[in-house]
């Protein structure tokens, strides 16, 4: 297996059910807001999911050691990190369960097809601002500007892509609140679920993880606040509980 890892990657144990992921350090790697959206997410068992803009392909990998889910796809347009994700998913083994699929996001409805889908996750790009950035076509400036898909573009497809009750699940940062719940609510997405993260208990959110339900009634529970940390360098109990051993 240690050929599928090349000489200037890293392979990085995920500490759940013996799986690692294939990192380049270089390039955008995963971060903590999918590791806190895999364990937000529910995916029951014989549901099929999609993680639209999957990148290292994270978020597949761990909601299938996480859930009972059936099969789970990631979407992925930037061609080395579709090919980086694919081996990462044959290093696991796991090419019954999983599939990396090179696509563009807006096109999503029309690769998988309409209301296919009982379960969406994304860990979409947080910033609309792209003056300054050197290399729009970057692998980490792509992961974070809405250069190549709008907010729109991601809840447009989920809903397209979703059967009617079907769920799906976002990260995301606070102050694009509002119109996440907008477009949600346009696109028939109902916000059933939402929690905000906070660096610290003193400190203003800096995520948001929410679920929507398509069709679904209009009820949103927000959940008790995330905190990560106590102190600086010391993470909550928490966030140990989540996301500890992937920090070791």
């Amino acid at each position: 297996m240690e050929n599928l890892v090349r000489s200037d990657e890293r392979l990085d144990d995920l500490q759940i059910n013996g799986y690692k992921i294939i990192q380049h350090p270089d390039k955008f790697c995963f971060g903590m807001d999918a590791v806190l959206l895999s364990s937000f997410a529910r995916v029951k068992e014989g549901e099929v999911a999609l993680d639209l803009g999957t990148g290292t392909g994270i978020l597949p990998i761990l909601l299938e050691a996480k859930t009972e889910g059936a099969h789970f796809t990631g979407l992925e347009i930037q061609p080395e990190s579709v090919e980086m994700a694919g081996r990462s998913v044959a290093y696991n083994n796991l090419q019954s369960k999983i599939d990396i699929i090179e696509g563009d996001i807006k096109e999503a409805s029309k690769i998988f097809g309409k209301a296919t889908m009982d379960i969406v996750t994304s860990n979409p790009p947080y910033m609309t601002n792209h003056h300054g950035l050197k290399n729009p076509n970057d692998a980490k400036a792509i992961a974070r500007h809405e250069l190549l898909c709008s907010l729109e573009d991601v809840v447009r497809e989920t809903s397209a892509v979703l059967k009617q009750m079907g769920r799906c699940y976002f990260v995301h940062r606070p102050f694009r609140l509002v119109e996440i719940i907008t477009l949600m609510k346009q696109y028939k997405l109902e916000p059933k679920r939402m929690r905000l993260v906070y660096p610290y208990i003193d400190k203003e959110p800096n995520m948001v993880l929410i679920e929507g339900v398509k069709g679904g009634g209009s009820q949103l529970t927000v959940e008790k606040p995330l905190i990560v940390y106590n102190a600086p360098g010391e993470y909550t109990q928490e966030i140990y509980e989540i996301y500890g051993m992937l920090m070791q």
